[in-house]
């Protein structure tokens, strides 16, 4: 299954689809979002978590694909 992970951004009502944690933080920075790097890595999100920031909800979750090629 291929990881994804979901970030809404609160003011701006924006939603970005990220394959990892640090492809987060090439298009958006740690003020934007509300939380470090370092920090969100060792949160420990896992399939259906959620961490939410004052600026963010961030979800992991998993990409469904149909069985058929």
């Amino acid at each position: 299954m291929t990881k994804v992970i979901h970030v809404h951004l609160i003011f701006e009502k924006k939603d970005y689809y990220f394959g990892s944690i640090s492809a987060i933080y090439d298009v958006l920075n740690d003020v934007k979002i509300g939380i470090k790097q370092s920090t969100l890595l060792h949160a420990g999100l896992c399939d259906g978590g959620v961490k939410l920031t004052q600026r963010a909800i961030i979800r992991q979750s998993h990409l469904i694909r149909s069985g058929r090629e």
